[in-house]
């Protein structure tokens, strides 16, 4: 305050009482104006000064552990994203466990956080006091940085297309999450998206609704359940590409094919899609971008010290391969 009052020319307490807008000062609007300018830019050089740069050290908080990873390489693969740009920027890292009460976070400039936490494991991590991006989740808006993709608009593509060729009766096959030893499942916005979008249709049947794990031997058995039904849809959005690869398999069982018989969507666009038989049509959610993006964001807001949170949704895209065909 005292350096705006002598760049700006004036007393500290009048500096004071216009930045605190005190409607009784008797000053010019010149005057004010030159203090506001004054004090603005000063802040802004301040938050823009060039430091020298260091090299950051990080921590990698994962929900998922390494076992989880195989069966859904979603994580696996926004993991291997963030560790890939920390490698180009030479930035060092190690894992952190937030399960853990003893995790060692000590000489960290920040946290990236892949996937979804409760209370207790983002109250360890905050406790340390550096900034936290997270990746998939977005726990405070008004805290936190966040890096998430765009689930809405992507199901929305998803069942858009089903309808295109001409389907009407479409199911849903997802997974049900926890966290913090919750046993209440989190809200997953692929659910509420398609049921917002089959209400919108007039077509929802909350009997075609299968949720279990996000795995394929839970895509397996939810639908092996469903063609039990003779009633059964003939379209399917299945909300994760390895819960896909299982409901393949059931429908393979039941003596039918996938592309033919019966239309699957799948979510995430996990390397070994294209290579299913037939090839899976899914949403392609960018995990490499997103990383990339989680890394370049923690290290702005570490260099800045900005304050202000960012929220950043990533897009998605619709690839269209063959295991969809017209009603």
């Amino acid at each position: 305050m005292k350096e705006v009052a002598e760049k700006a020319g004036v007393s500290i307490a009048t500096v004071s009482r216009v930045l605190n807008l005190d409607t009784t000062l008797n000053v010019s609007e010149e005057t004010k104006q030159r203090i506001f300018e004054t004090a603005e830019a000063m802040q802004y050089t301040t938050h823009h000064k060039k430091k020298e740069k260091r090299q950051l050290s990080i921590g990698i908080a994962q929900w998922y552990t390494h076992n989880q990873e195989l069966t859904d390489p979603y994580y696996l693969a926004l993991r291997l994203a963030v560790e890939k740009k920390c490698d180009e920027e030479q930035i060092s890292f190690r894992r952190i466990a937030p399960y853990e009460k003893d995790s060692d976070i000590k000489g960290l400039d920040g946290i990236i956080a892949i996937g979804k936490f409760g209370e207790e494991e983002i109250e360890r991590l905050e406790a340390y006091s550096i900034p936290i991006t997270f990746v998939d989740s977005s726990p405070d808006d008004e805290k936190y940085d966040a890096v998430m993709t765009d689930y809405r608009k992507g199901v929305w593509k998803a069942l858009s297309y089903l309808v295109e060729m001409k389907h009407s009766t479409i199911g849903y096959i997802g997974g049900e999450e926890f966290v913090g030893g919750s046993i209440e499942p989190l809200m997953d916005e692929r659910e509420a998206t398609y049921i917002q979008f089959m209400k919108e249709q007039g077509n929802l049947n909350e009997a075609f609704i299968y949720k279990g794990r996000f795995t394929p031997e839970d895509g397996y058995l939810l639908m092996k359940k469903s063609l039990e039904n003779p009633a059964h849809p003939t379209a399917y959005f299945v909300a994760s590409d390895p819960m896909a690869i299982g409901a393949y398999k059931a429908v393979a069982e039941a003596g039918m094919e996938v592309g033919k018989d019966i239309s699957l969507i799948g979510f995430d666009d996990i390397y070994s899609s294209q290579f299913l038989m037939p090839a899976l049509t899914t949403i392609k959610v960018h995990t490499e971008f997103m990383g990339k993006t989680a890394v370049e964001t923690l290290q702005e807001r570490v260099r800045s010290q900005r304050v202000l949170p960012k929220k950043i949704l990533i897009p998605t895209k619709l690839i269209v391969r063959e295991s969809c065909c017209s009603q």
